[in-house]
């Protein structure tokens, strides 16, 4: 017999857009975001250990979407998505990524079934205008980590337009439960 239960990974995320001044411009308030399926491979990978080869988190990757998103609402994740629709995401990693223990809300030291990844996209980040992004609109994110050396996503999310000027800081705040 096969027990199962309701516990599964979720994701939660939240952005705050600040001015120049650092005072918030708006804050879009907690959204659940999708746990995609190369994140299970790589818990499942990682629980296995070798050969396998896994590396942490590696940053935030965000990218523009796709213009049509604007008309409608953007498309909701289906968890098999391996990459953005964006063919040139930026990848926000280093300093500007801060990763967390939780237990509730509150960060703690002691391992815990909860992470909270800070990303911080101050001004002029992403680096657009680019030869690949004319604009500062982010439509979507995802998490990345390498799985035998390759990039995996481990949630994804589309959301309305973010018209991120290069004067402005986003701050995205993830939760991730297992």
């Amino acid at each position: 017999m096969i027990e199962t239960t309701d516990l599964v990974p979720r994701g939660f995320y939240r952005d705050v857009l600040l001015g120049a001044d650092g005072a918030p411009l708006w804050d879009r308030g907690w959204h659940s975001n999708a746990i995609v399926a190369d994140c299970r491979r790589l818990i499942a990978s990682a629980l296995r250990g070798a050969p396998t080869t896994v590396t942490a988190i590696e940053g935030l990757l965000v990218g523009a979407g796709a213009d049509a998103w604007d008309a409608a609402a953007p498309p909701a994740p289906n968890g098999t998505e391996t990459r953005l629709v964006d063919p040139n995401p930026y990848l926000a990693q280093g300093a500007a990524v801060q990763i967390d223990f939780l237990e509730g809300g509150t960060v703690v030291a002691a391992p815990s079934n909860r992470l909270q990844i800070k990303v911080t996209l101050g001004p002029s980040l992403p680096s657009w205008p680019d030869p690949n992004h004319v604009t500062g609109n982010l439509r979507e994110f995802g998490l990345a980590a390498r799985l035998n050396g390759q990039r995996v996503l481990l949630n994804y999310v589309t959301h309305p337009v973010i018209a991120k000027d290069p004067a402005s800081t986003l701050e995205r705040t993830i939760w991730l439960v297992f």
